[in-house]
């Protein structure tokens, strides 16, 4: 199987014709979401997760799926609290950006009379959203660690808590005609939270062809998510078989390469490697499927690489300077993403070992002559080649040398991690994804956690041998 559930949706029960999911398929036949019934049709058996999307018959490229008209669309300019939201704008902008539609979807999940609710039953309670906002700080502390998704889940912890006292509490409080603090509270705001990282979809922004309005690009519309009935049923997977497009009158979801019947319907995410899909949507995709995994090494790694065997204090604050001017260079970068080919973000790690690694009297003349014009200008395809996995062997042994260290701290800092079977750590991650017995022997959150860590360890395996200079 290509993927696990893209996420648990509630059991839909017997098919009865009342039913959640056939309530929600016959509310689509209302509002003119057409779905291309001699094709596809929606189930909760066959698929990778509760729902999916199957092909009834093959399905050859080009074809459309379904078409969802803009009208069916939910966010904060369809809901029926759209004018009191345009009215109070000012008041609701916060840093996530995502307040409107949040305030939106508060009113219309509570509201039986919502023209949404037949999709919106289709979640009674949102339990069944299993992200690690939900898991316990035990869980994610053990299970998680030097992954970056217990940091990650904290910083969303923290800023739902200070968006809904600070923005929505407020707002809700001088608008109890619509809204009510005793029913839209934080838990249920932050359940809408997490529905809206794994059910939501941003349109893509239209390329603009240059030209010296800078006012009309300040004018366009944001980016902002909305929910889209029907496309959310379809799972996920990196190597994926169908795409939704975006027109003036309506969204389309086509096939993009041939789909056998019986064949379950994939659409895509994004390029979304396995800590991001567990974080944002509450799945992992089996290792070694995911071909846009990704691991990181920390920036602060390797500063701790370069200051090593440093014996003077003077070689100590030279390394500072140094850090200070990357800085100041790139700004606040936290880490070097590492993919399956080779290090993603190679410019910048280029531009550091260059820096780090440069002698006291190279340093003050790069630095006086402002040498980061010069990265600026650096050949980007032999930059690339040379952090390539084809490439990384051939570095200079002094940039080979801060690489090796600097994923080394990395891996240290995955520490020991409690399985179902004992501890879990180094090699034993390893033996639990090739052992199916005991593999299924673990929780499903215990088998995501294991799918992260093995997935980035194993790029971070990578790079240290192939920086073994």
């Amino acid at each position: 199987m290509a993927t696990n559930s893209k996420r648990l949706k509630l059991d839909d029960g017997p098919d009865d014709g009342s039913s959640p999911l056939q309530n929600f398929l016959q509310w689509c036949g209302r509002v003119g979401l057409k779905l291309n019934h001699n094709k596809v049709y929606v189930s909760s058996k066959g698929t990778v997760a509760d729902y999916g999307m199957l092909a009834k018959e093959d399905i050859e490229e080009g074809e459309v799926l379904f078409t969802i008209p803009r009208s069916v669309l939910l966010h904060q300019g369809t809901s029926k609290v759209s004018a009191r939201l345009e009215q109070g704008k000012e008041s609701l902008e916060s840093s996530s950006g995502w307040v409107p539609l949040l305030l939106a979807l508060l009113y219309e999940y509570t509201c039986p009379e919502s023209p949404w609710a037949p999709y919106l039953s289709l979640w009674t309670d949102f339990s069944s959203l299993d992200q690690p906002l939900f898991w316990s700080t035990e869980e994610r502390d053990t299970l998680l660690r030097g992954t970056g998704i217990p940091e990650a889940v904290e910083r969303d912890l923290a800023n739902i808590q200070r968006e809904y006292s600070t923005v929505v509490l407020p707002f809700i409080s001088k608008h109890t005609d619509l809204w009510n603090p005793s029913t839209h509270t934080l838990q249920l705001y932050t359940r809408l939270v997490a529905f809206v990282m794994a059910y939501s979809f941003q349109e893509p922004l239209e390329e603009e062809e240059d030209d010296d309005d800078e006012e009309e690009e300040e004018e366009k519309a944001p980016n902002l998510p909305m929910m889209v009935p029907m496309a959310d049923m379809l799972n996920h997977v990196s190597n994926h078989n169908a795409n939704l497009e975006y027109t003036p009158e309506c969204l389309k979801m086509v096939c993009v390469r041939p789909i056998r019947k019986g064949q379950e319907v994939f659409n895509t995410y994004g390029q979304m490697a396995n800590w991001q899909l567990l974080h944002m949507y509450g799945f992992t995709e089996p290792y070694p499927s995911n071909c846009n995994d990704t691991a990181d090494i920390p920036m602060a790694n390797l500063y701790t690489a370069a200051t090593q065997g440093i014996q003077s204090d003077l070689d100590r604050q030279l390394v500072e300077e140094k850090r200070v001017l990357i800085l100041e260079m790139m700004g606040e970068k936290a880490a070097f993403i590492f993919g399956k080919q080779g290090c993603l973000t190679d410019m910048e790690l280029h531009t550091t070992l260059k820096v780090l690694c440069m002698s006291r009297e190279e340093f003050q003349e790069f630095r006086e002559n402002e040498g980061w014009e010069e990265e600026e200008e650096a050949d980007e395809e032999k930059v690339s080649l040379a952090f390539s996995n084809e490439g990384l062997p051939g570095l200079k042994a002094p940039w080979q040398c801060l690489i090796h260290t600097a994923a080394r701290l990395t891996l240290d800092g995955y520490g020991s991690v409690e399985g179902s079977k004992g501890g879990v750590c180094g090699d034993r991650d390893r033996m639990l994804v090739e052992d199916k017995v005991q593999l299924a022997g673990l929780n499903p959150r215990q088998r995501r956690a294991l799918q992260v860590r093995h997935g980035q360890k194993s790029i971070l395996d990578r790079v240290l041998v192939l920086t073994m200079s």
